[in-house]
């Protein structure tokens, strides 16, 4: 099964999505993203969608859900690299995001999540 690489970089996680996203690929995600974000008490998670050229109503919502479990495990989440095109399709869909904050790029994300992390 096809699963996308979760990598650590000090207390944050990054994970970059560099394929078409499916339904079963973003719950595998979630799993096994809220599963190390308890193995290695990561205060931080990073994910770059700059890869992704669509971004359905389902996989908003597992961004936005996948979010909300970081929250509870102690971990904020920014979403970077968003295409104006997926933007628009969030929007248009009604999706909010709620707790998610986005960034430009990486390593302006990374900035947000340790101003965060400091506080």
């Amino acid at each position: 099964m096809e699963r996308i690489p979760i990598l650590r970089m000090g207390k944050f996680l990054l994970v970059t999505i560099q394929v078409d996203m499916h339904d079963r690929l973003a719950m595998t995600l979630q799993d096994d993203l809220t599963s190390r974000i308890v193995k290695d008490r990561a205060k931080g998670v990073l994910i770059d969608i700059s890869s992704l050229d669509v971004v359905d109503s389902f996989i908003g919502r597992m961004i936005g859900e996948t979010a909300a479990m970081a929250r509870v495990l102690d971990a904020e989440t920014v979403v970077v690299g968003m295409q104006p095109s997926v933007a628009i399709t969030l929007v248009e869909l009604g999706l909010a995001l709620p707790g998610v904050r986005t960034a430009l790029n990486v390593e302006k994300g990374m900035a947000l999540l340790t101003g965060a992390a400091e506080l």
